[in-house]
This record gives structure tokens, sequence and C-alpha cells, in this order.
């Protein structure tokens, strides 16, 4: 046998050798860093693959009238989602999912767009499906890759009121909002959060928790199975919250207030509670569920009489005489002053170079504080502004929460205007203005503005003479009690009598808003405030006691003309009303 000579040195060899074992254990330390270093790294996006997560949606909580009844619903209906990085070809995708189940493939797009966070995160296509359109995607499933479907929670409205003003509305969740947010982490996009009313005050108890569910996936994208290493968290739902609402109350209040605009709040005095509050006019609750079509969500927003706008808690108006009272407490301060001297009231009267008219152009002849409150004359305190001064009615005016919000559980809340000596200053300058705007002030008229919600707290603090807690919408809410207003028992006495007489004396602007019934007394007062941009506005504010319980009420009727002759009768049929339905029954 020949044999070749080795001519490979000893050096050549052993430089081989090493060589090998060099890349042994490259090879042996890539896998330890593969295998244990990286092994989470890796292991998750193998699993990615393999495993889809899916977040569960958690159902907000209810919103509930005072006595269990639903106001605010969830309605399951479905959503579709795309994994990006599982889909093949997007528009081939996009346009087999518009024709399956009847829509334009340009919103499929549309949304993808919108709620693409990254190439495995799921992105929602469409939302509002119904199961038969779920079912003509699952009957194609091997052509829709990466795409999947889920059932989510909508709002549903299923009384027989609106409220839209008190509920609020919900909105999705898109970039540009997550991007705003302290806490953009507890929120996906696509999910649904309080934007107004109750569901924005009250989110963090509606909202819940999501829950998350892991499916095994096979290379199609079909779902075969849950993941038994991922244990599923289910979805905590959010807590129902209980108002201080009465549906049947606010039934026949939005009846009351159909075609016109204004505002109308019922409640009791003593706790703050509000039975009903309608701003009208205003908007079906489901508005912003996305089932609205897009012409008509633009005829809501460019609507004149604005139905968007929350009028009992952002509305500015001149209160006019419904504020008498607090000028009559003012008076009834100095004791210097005497209820009971006459004044003639001839119809106009003259401060310097202004004649100031009163509503009666006739007159009202001699009259004295109590015949000036029920026949809301305006030349009475006209001619009675000698025993006070601007600052000193301003802050009487304040004492009854005026200037300020009230605290009530909606978001958006208008303070108004109390103007002040400093505030005519800084407005018109100290030699803009004289002495003649306090006639207007002591009557309602002038730079005074209110919001409906201030002057129904203003009337639970005349109707508990002072002890009265702040407004609110839901019973949970640990009621805020009023600083008490320190007032003399004459001058209580003196104002709950005159607003007694404004309803049952025959000379008394509110005498329509009389109730002839047994154990039914009604205390009020009218006011027709004078409005710069067009008709007068009409005012109906009192209480009325049913054996020992009392119910406020505030009318407010934009451009309604009289408070005497639109609001007191408007008044007197709501209350007519809810007591012969018998709906004044506390729970």
């Amino acid at each position: 046998m020949l044999k070749a000579d080795n001519i490979a040195s000893n050096k050549q060899y052993y430089l081989l050798i090493f060589t090998v074992w060099i890349i042994i254990l490259v090879l042996l330390i890539r896998y330890f860093q593969l295998q244990i270093l990286n092994y989470d790294q890796y292991s998750k996006k193998a699993n990615t693959n393999r495993i889809r997560k899916v977040t569960v949606s958690a159902p907000r909580g209810l919103i509930l009238d005072r006595n269990g009844k639903i106001l605010v619903d969830n309605l399951p209906t479905y959503i579709l989602n795309a994994i990006p990085g599982e889909l093949s070809t997007k528009n081939k995708t996009f346009k087999f999912i518009a024709d399956n189940i009847g829509i334009d493939s340009s919103l499929v797009s549309k949304n993808y767009k919108k709620y693409y966070r990254g190439r495995f995160i799921p992105t929602r296509l469409a939302k509002d499906l119904s199961f038969d359109q779920i079912s003509r995607l699952e009957e194609n499933k091997l052509n829709t890759k990466g795409v999947y479907y889920q059932q989510f929670p909508e709002r549903a409205f299923p009384s027989v009121v609106n409220a839209s003003h008190i509920l609020g509305y919900v909105k999705e969740v898109d970039k540009d909002i997550r991007s705003s947010m302290d806490n953009p982490n507890e929120y996906e996009l696509g999910d649904i959060i309080g934007w107004s009313g109750l569901e924005k005050m009250y989110e963090k108890s509606l909202k819940g928790t999501h829950g998350i569910q892991f499916y095994q996936v096979d290379a199609f994208g079909r779902e075969v199975g849950l993941i038994d290493d991922f244990p599923p968290r289910d979805p905590d739902p959010g807590l129902d919250i209980i108002t201080t609402i009465d549906i049947r109350t606010q039934k026949i209040l939005e009846k009351q207030m159909q075609g016109k605009r204004g505002v109308i709040i019922i409640g009791i005095p003593e706790t703050g509670e509000i039975l009903g509050a309608v701003s009208m006019p205003d908007f079906k609750p489901d508005l912003f569920t996305g089932r609205i079509l897009h012409k008509d969500w633009m005829g809501i927003l460019n609507h004149p009489d604005k139905p968007l706008v929350n009028r009992f808690n952002q509305g500015l108006y001149p209160p006019g005489s419904i504020v008498k009272m607090i000028t009559e407490a003012v008076l009834l301060d100095n004791p210097e002053f005497d209820s009971e001297s006459l004044q003639l009231c001839e119809g106009t009267y003259q401060f310097g170079d202004r004649v100031f008219g009163c509503w009666s152009t006739e007159g009202h002849g001699k009259v004295n504080l109590s015949s000036a409150i029920l026949e809301s004359c305006d030349v009475y305190f006209y001619k009675t502004i000698k025993f006070y001064d601007f600052d000193k009615l301003a802050s009487f005016f304040k004492l009854f929460g005026f200037g300020e919000i009230t605290g009530i559980d909606i978001q958006g809340e208008s303070e108004g205007i109390v103007p002040t000596t400093e505030y005519m200053n800084n407005r018109y300058g100290r030699l803009g203005w004289s002495k003649g705007a306090l006639l207007n002030y002591c009557i309602g008229q002038g730079e005074i503005l209110v919001t409906p919600m201030q002057v129904f707290n203003y009337v639970n603090l005349l109707a508990t003479r002072g002890k009265a807690f702040s407004p609110h919408f839901v019973k949970s809410q640990k009621n805020r009690h009023i600083k008490p207003i320190d007032l003399s028992d004459n001058a209580w006495n003196h104002i709950t009598d005159d607003m007694e007489k404004v309803i049952r004396h025959e000379k008394g602007t509110g005498k329509s808003a009389n109730i002839s019934e047994a154990n039914v007394k009604v205390f009020g007062k009218t006011g027709t405030a004078e409005n710069p941009h067009g008709d007068d506005h009409a005012w109906f504010i009192g209480w009325v006691t049913i054996s020992d319980k009392k119910y406020s009420i505030v009318v407010l009727i934009e451009n309604g003309g009289s408070g005497g002759a639109i609001a007191a009768p408007m008044a007197k049929n709501i209350m007519s009303e809810i007591i012969n339905s018998e709906n004044l029954v506390l729970k």
C-alpha cells in the first residue's frame, strides 16, 4: 500500500484544532446567549407567532335613576380587529372584508390607519357589526388571515327620557385623546371614555378594568384554543351609579319643554337632590355611539339653537325680578328701614338725567315692601337704594351663592357675574359709570349674570331658610353643606310670606302658578329679564310643600316674554302633573 507523505506540520495541525475549538466555543456562547440570557426576549417573539393576546373590554357601569330604573345600559356589539403583521395583502383583505359586510373599503383602510400602533398590536377595522356580518366573514376565514372579531359593550339608552345634558356622552379614544391623557396606559385605542356629563365626572368609577385572553393560532391565523401557560384575566365591570333623577319626573319636564328653549329644574331643597333637569333643545343620548349619520351630526353641530350647550350649567342669563328677595333681605338688614313705609309708583322714576321705568307703565300706586314683592314693582326698589350701597348688595348676592360655582357634579359649570365696585371700575373706568347702575342691579338687571343651577341653589336656600346642601345628581356623592345664611327670623318670615302672597294674592304676579289642592302650598316669584339680544326671558322660581315635603322648581324660557304669563302657568302644569301622577315619592 502506498502512503502519501504528511506534508502538514505540527504547527498547522494544532492551529486547525485551536480554530475548531474557537468556533465551537463561539457557538456555545451564542447558544447560551440565545437560550439563557435572551430567553425572555426571543420567547416572546416566538409566542407572537403562535399566541394572540386579545383584550376583553370591560362593560361600563350602569347609570340608574333613584328607583333603580336603567338610564344608561351596555349593548353587546361586534368589532373587527386585525394583526398588521399577519395580514398578507392589506388592500385585497380590506376590499374582501368590505364586500362581505357591506361597507366602503376606504372606511376600513381609514380605521386601520387611525388605530395602527404596531405590527403585532391589534388594530380596529370596523365596529358595530351584526352577527350576520360576522358570520359571513367566518365562512371565509381563510381569505382573512390575521383578522378576528370580538364582542364590545357599546353604550345603550333604554329609558323613555333623553336626559342628555345630565348623562353626557362617551367618545372613542383615538391617538390625539390618548396622547393628551395623564394616564394613557389605562386606555387602548378604540376604548370609550366619558366625555361630558355624568359619564365624564364619574369616569373612574364607570370605566372598569379590561380582561385579557390568550389564544393559540395556527399558520392561517385561526384560533385553535386557549393557552394553559397563560391564564386569562376576566374583565372587571365598572361600578353602577345611582342618580337622584326620577324617570317619571324627567319625562314630564322633557314633554313640557318640547319646542322651546330654556331650562327646568326640580329638586329637594333640604338635600340638594335633583329629581329632574332639562336643557332644551337637547339631543338623542346615542348621538356619539357611531350610529348617527354624518349629515344628522352636522345638523346638530350647526343648529342655531345650540342643542349641545348645557344651559342649566353653562347658560348665563340676567335674573330679573326673581332676585328681588335678595334686595329685600338687604333692606331688612338695615335697622333704619321701615318695611311698612309706602312709596309711590307712577310707572317711572327719574334718577339724575335718566328715567327708569317700571314694568307696569301705569304704575302700582302706593306700595310697601310686601306689595312691591307680590306685584314686582320696580320703582319701589329704585326709591329705597338709599338704604344700601353697591358692594353691600353684591355681598348678599354672593351670600346666596351667585358669582361662584355650586359644585354640581357635572363639569363645565359657569361662575356667572356678580358685579362689585371694583368690577365696574375695571370694566368702565371710575368715571364711566354712576350710582344709577345700582337701580338696574337691585332688580336683577345690568351686569349681573347667573346660571339656572345657581338659581336652583338660591331657591333651595330660600326654601330652607339658608340651610341647604349643594345641588347634585348622584346619590352616593358626599353632600356638601352650604354655609348657612345668617338672616334674622323677621327677614326669613318676611321673604317666605311675601313669596306665598306672590302666588295667592289676586294681584300677585305668580297667581297663575297656584295649585288649589289640599295640603299643597306654593311659594314663588316671577321674573321678566330684559335681554339685549332679543325678546325678554321668562322666569319662575319657587317651591311647593306637599304635607311635610318640599320640592323646589326653576323654570326659564328663553325669549319667552313675561314670567307671570309664560313661566308661572308652565310651573303649575308641571307640578300638577307630577302631583297627580304621584311622581314625587322619595326613596
